[in-house]
């Protein structure tokens, strides 16, 4: 369902736009709302099903981490596995319980939850919606969690798959969950959910999780948290990623130093961590580089001589806390 940004009201032959109320930006689309249905989507995700979102991994590549991607051995039941289908085929991302007044809240990218296709046409939401926190090597340690609500910004609806800088910021969604089979809600299950934040300072220490299955570091594709069986993560000081002349980018665009590839898309930057627990300030979308050592913009095409962030939306009072709010009251 797609939801209007505005009205226009024709007045003396001229077309005015009436101002839009926040919650007219909020798109939302009801997920597995029954038991019938949700039993369905527990049923599609077979072992051999999500075996086959796995990258195989090998034993020649030496484990290898630093500050730009490295395995999390931490506290990480906050955050999961989100499988789904888009367009007919399976996939994954990343999603982070936030502390909510339904305590079934989850923040995702918004490709994660409704897409168009490669050029931009035949918008759909995203089917078979299935969570699982602290997922690891096939185990779901807290339960199995499917999707019953979706909710989007309703500019990201109609996104053309061209048009960054019109576009990026609004890739950012939240699911809410249905309880798991012991008939838990997600963040009593866990024990803990993590704060969300609106409009803060981007340029700060913050760290970046994800279940990517690649990794822009030859050296470290194919390691097990390069598989999409295990959480990675990265950490430092996020950089503002303007994108290039010919291709900018959506204002605040954020994000660390990141080898972190498909997959981590969804996954939250949390600023504030400490024991598991900070407050998610954005969320994993895309890559932006930058020249190693600098704040400039990487000029070479094949991006020679340039550092990978993982970027994306950084949220904020306008767009997020909208999705927010119809999420956890939902």
């Amino acid at each position: 369902m797609r939801t209007a940004l505005g009205i226009g009201i024709l007045l003396a032959g001229t077309v005015l736009a009436a101002p839009a109320a926040a919650a007219d930006t909020v798109a939302t689309h009801p997920q597995a709302v029954d038991a019938a249905a949700r039993q369905a989507v527990l049923a599609y995700w077979t072992p051999e099903r999500i075996k086959a979102l796995i990258v195989p991994s090998t034993v020649d590549n030496p484990p290898k981490a630093g500050p730009d991607g490295a395995p999390w051995t931490g506290p990480a039941a906050t955050i999961g596995r989100l499988f789904f289908t888009d367009h007919g085929e399976d996939a994954s991302c990343t999603a982070t319980v936030v502390d909510s007044a339904n305590r079934s809240t989850v923040v995702t990218a918004g490709h994660c939850v409704n897409n168009t296709d490669l050029i931009g046409d035949n918008d759909q939401w995203t089917t078979n919606v299935l969570f699982i926190p602290g997922y690891h090597d096939g185990q779901a340690p807290y339960g199995k969690f499917v999707g019953k609500l979706g909710v989007a910004d309703s500019t990201w609806l109609v996104n053309d798959q061209q048009n960054a800088a019109k576009f990026d910021a609004y890739d950012q969604a939240f699911v809410v969950l249905n309880p798991n089979a012991q008939g838990r809600r997600v963040q009593d299950a866990v024990g803990e959910a993590q704060r969300i934040g609106f409009d803060r300072p981007g340029a700060t220490v913050e760290f970046q999780f994800g279940y990517p299955r690649a990794s822009s570091d030859p050296a470290r594709q194919n390691l097990p948290e390069y598989t999409g069986e295990r959480l990675a993560y990265c950490h430092g000081v996020a950089k503002e990623y303007p994108g290039t002349p010919d291709y900018p980018d959506s204002p605040g665009q954020w994000g660390p130093a990141c080898t972190m590839g498909g997959g981590s898309s969804g996954g939250p930057r949390i600023a504030d961590f400490a024991y598991g627990i900070g407050t998610v300030v954005g969320n994993n979308t895309h890559a932006g580089f930058f020249t190693t050592g600098a704040d400039d913009v990487c000029a070479t095409p094949d991006h020679s001589g340039c550092t990978r962030h993982l970027v994306g939306p950084q949220f904020d009072t306008k767009i997020t806390k909208p999705l927010y709010e119809k999420a956890q009251h939902s």
